[in-house]
């Protein structure tokens, strides 16, 4: 069934809070866990992160006062404080995940007391709702993923309770013709033309936020639960299956999140990525989602959502002002996660790998597209700090958003400042150069915390490495991803400074369109074009550094080097014959590149090599 929509209808966006049900006294909205338990939780790791900031910006204090304080002084221990919190919070994270994984009798429990329920036979008796949201992407490549997705809830036996619904923004006529074809031959294919549903909008209207919100006035009430996919994103059945009987069995459930992890990829830049995104993101999640309890993420994608209330409490305002921070909200995701959790339904995360996947961008260009959008939006958050009626701990996500991409230029004007320290201290005769080396040598390690934790979970687990194709391959691989994490870290913290920027000047705009998903090399011209500024800066850093101390230089590549190197990384990384040599040595790859589970096998097949 195919539709064509003109314009939205107007949103119900009334705020009932008082009118909500407080739910069980002294718990959770859904009764999942005790309020005090998780109050007792977040206070226990502010306290770690304030005692550990503390003793950081003591040891910055000693470092910078050596000789008196300057304004350059002044303007880096500013920057630290920043820059410093999410990698403080990010070091506990990883350290507490990796303490309920394996030294906690049963921490995914302490984490999500309602897992058990997902592993239980109950027959389903919720309508769930399908949606792909599209917008100028390849459409053969989307059906075929979406397709995969049917076929296998199909297999699980309770395919009859959801309906598929591709919902497009696309503006390319030939491309939304591709659709409708595509879309009328499998509803036909299907037999039940109101299993599939096709709507094309033929304006852009609140972006992705604004399509999901259209269904829900057309045909949220058909459905209890609705799952969001992006045009790369993949589900198995089985795992589709337990999040509903999740959802089911906790009314007061409103958003239930699944860790998202990467696919197999052919890309270099990929593969090396999601490696290291995905055994550092199963400690990491843990531990965050320990003491953020109801108050969790949503991340746009692969999770179920309450329709109902999502409806009514999870419209989106339209910011007031002038660009760049005005306009509909691009980072949606969050947003409505904390009106949800205001509404009085609980927003949870279920932090374990399997059966949801998600592609990354192929080449560092394009994950810096992607990036600096989800910068936009979050920066937008600092126009609904203010919203009535959220609970601490959504206020505290919504700045903790900000601070990840303000915390990027902080750290770009600290290593910008380092040759002028360097000149400042060149004087003081006693300057504590143990302790600057201390603090730094601390501070990587905080920095690739995440990391670390990850390579000990995957070391500890039963056959965990072998998932990886063997201890070797793991380790070879783990020290590959260490090396590409600080040279993208560099690449993309610059470009995200710059882009900054460019927003306080009106300079820089972000639009909302498909997405490179293919591997594709990247042409000497178009990465000097995009890379050309880390050039400049990366040699303006190492030939002051190189004047002034050749020893401070070479302690300082692992944050230095990728602004020199950036083009040339950029362009290996993209390179189709480096993820081909990485895919036959086995290298950097994931669990899947070694046994890919059906639903990714299926999808595989379909695709040209």
């Amino acid at each position: 069934m195919t539709e064509t929509v003109t314009n939205q209808r107007p949103a119900r966006t009334t705020f009932r809070q008082a009118a909500q049900e407080a739910g069980p006294i002294g718990l959770t909205p859904a009764g999942l866990q005790a309020q005090a338990t998780l109050r007792a939780r977040r206070l226990a790791v502010l306290a770690l992160n304030l005692v550990t900031l503390a003793a950081l910006l003591a040891g910055l204090g000693v470092v910078l006062g050596a000789g008196g304080w300057s304004a350059a002084d002044v303007v880096i221990f500013m920057a630290f404080l920043v820059a410093a919190p999410w990698t403080v919070l990010g070091f506990w994270n990883a350290v507490i995940g990796l303490w309920l994984l394996h030294g906690h009798r049963d921490g995914l429990k302490a984490v999500v007391p309602f897992v058990e329920v997902g592993e239980r036979a109950s027959p389903l008796l919720l309508r769930t709702a399908v949606l792909m949201t599209l917008r100028n992407e390849d459409p053969a490549r989307a059906f075929r993923r979406l397709r995969v997705v049917k076929e296998s809830l199909d297999a699980t036996g309770e395919g009859v309770w959801f309906d598929y619904f591709v919902l497009s923004d696309t503006s390319d006529p030939a491309v939304a013709e591709a659709e409708a074809a595509l879309a009328e031959a499998w509803a036909q294919e299907i037999g039940e033309p109101a299993r599939l549903t096709y709507r094309r909008r033929l304006d852009n209207a609140g972006f992705k936020a604004g399509n999901l919100r259209d269904f829900c006035e057309h045909w949220g009430e058909r459905y209890e639960l609705m799952l969001p996919l992006d045009a790369d994103s993949v589900m198995a059945g089985e795992t589709i299956v337990k999040l509903v009987r999740m959802m089911q069995a906790h009314p007061r459930l409103g958003i239930l999140q699944s860790l998202v992890v990467g696919m197999p990829s052919r890309s270099a830049f990929a593969r090396i990525f999601q490696f290291g995104m995905r055994h550092g993101m199963r400690p990491y999640t843990m531990g965050s989602a320990w003491w953020g309890g109801d108050c969790g993420p949503f991340w746009g994608h692969n999770a179920l959502v309450r329709i109902a209330p999502f409806r009514e409490h999870c419209h989106l305002p339209v910011l007031p002002g002038g660009p760049p921070l005005s306009g509909a909200v691009m980072s949606h995701d969050q947003v409505e996660a904390v009106l949800m959790r205001r509404a009085g339904y609980e927003v949870r995360v279920l932090p374990v790998e399997g059966g949801s996947w998600e592609e990354n961008p192929p080449t560092m260009l394009d994950f810096a597209r992607r990036d600096l959008r989800w910068c936009l939006g979050n920066l937008q958050y600092l126009k609904l700090l203010n919203l009535p009626g959220l609970e601490p701990m959504s206020r505290f996500q919504l700045l903790w958003a900000i601070l990840m991409f303000l915390g990027l230029p902080a750290w770009t004007l600290m290593i910008a400042l380092t040759p002028l320290k360097l000149i400042e201290d060149s004087s003081i005769a006693d300057y504590p150069a143990g302790t600057a080396a201390g603090l730094y040598l601390l501070f990587l390690i905080l920095y690739l915390s995440p990391k670390l934790a990850g390579f000990t979970d995957t070391l500890l687990t039963h056959h965990g490495v072998r998932r990886y194709g063997g201890g070797v391959r793991f380790l070879l691989s783990a020290g590959i991803e260490i090396v590409f994490a600080f040279l993208q870290g560099a690449v993309s913290s610059f470009r995200t400074t710059l882009f900054m920027i460019g927003l306080v000047f009106g300079r820089a705009r972000i639009g909302w369109n498909g997405q490179a998903r293919d591997a594709h090399a990247l042409s000497f011209p178009t990465a000097l074009a995009g890379l050309w500024p880390h050039l400049v800066f990366g040699s303006y850093l190492f030939a002051t550094l190189y004047a002034l101390s050749p020893a401070v230089l070479l302690w300082s590549l692992p944050l230095t080097a990728g602004y020199l190197l950036a083009i040339p990384f950029a362009m290996l990384t993209a390179a189709p014959s480096l993820g081909a040599r990485l895919s036959r040595a086995g290298l950097c790859g994931i669990p899947e590149d070694f046994a890919m589970p059906p639903v990714l096998a299926a999808i595989r097949d379909g695709e040209p090599e």
